[in-house]
């Protein structure tokens, strides 16, 4: 997995130079970022609390007409859920959250259609790789990380999922944007207690970016 994780990454960057190195008058490369609520649901599974987190990254715009645009990008992705909510009445004597932390590299293969001058929707499929998994029993503070051993884990470690989103790009190239994220099948690996269970991954992102 690690090998088609650089492989993936590699192809990006190798696609990203090219487009660099030959561009299109208008094409643009850029930064972005911005905050994560991630959850987990599913036919078998009520929805959990969610998780806050982040996700920051790089992408570049190929425009194909005057209102369409291809755009891949690179993002890392912090996700998971809520395990449960803690009393301070109990044993572990604090009102923190456990989290169930799932950490992923994300390509998004957007294609964007803007309405008018600024605005804009998008599309498209995303391909995940888990690059961490961990239980966090303070996540509001330093220390209560448990990290989960890839030979013990239950989540798999490559993730698909669609994603839909609108934004407005500035003229000076900044921009905000709003994207919802939702797994295509569950997170859960085969031939383990959890084959059966369907849970997937269901991102909410709010960021702003920009375009060099």
């Amino acid at each position: 997995m690690k090998y088609l994780v650089i492989s993936t990454c590699i192809l990006i960057l190798s696609t990203t130079s090219i487009l660099a190195q030959n561009p299109s008058p208008n094409l643009n490369l850029g930064v972005k970022g911005g905050l994560n609520i991630s959850t987990v649901g599913g036919d078998d599974i009520e929805e959990r609390d969610s998780r806050t987190s982040f996700n920051a990254g790089l992408f570049a715009e190929v425009p194909l007409t005057d209102r369409f645009s291809f755009q891949p990008e690179v993002l890392y992705s912090g996700q998971g859920f809520d395990i449960m909510e803690i009393d301070q009445d109990n044993i572990f004597d604090t009102n923190e959250n456990i989290e169930y932390q799932l950490d992923y590299i994300q390509f998004p293969l957007m294609a964007k259609a803007y309405l008018i001058k600024g605005l804009y929707v998008e599309a498209g499929p995303q391909f995940g790789f888990k690059i961490n998994e961990e239980i966090d029993t303070a996540p509001n503070s330093d220390g209560g990380d448990t990290p989960i051993d890839p030979d013990d884990s239950y989540v798999k470690d490559f993730d698909f999922s669609g994603a839909l989103g609108v934004g407005y790009k500035f003229d000076n190239g900044f921009f905000l944007s709003a994207r919802y994220t939702h797994g295509f099948s569950s997170i859960f690996k085969e031939d383990t207690i959890f084959e059966d269970v369907d849970a997937r991954n269901s991102v909410w992102q709010f960021g702003l970016g920009f375009s060099f």
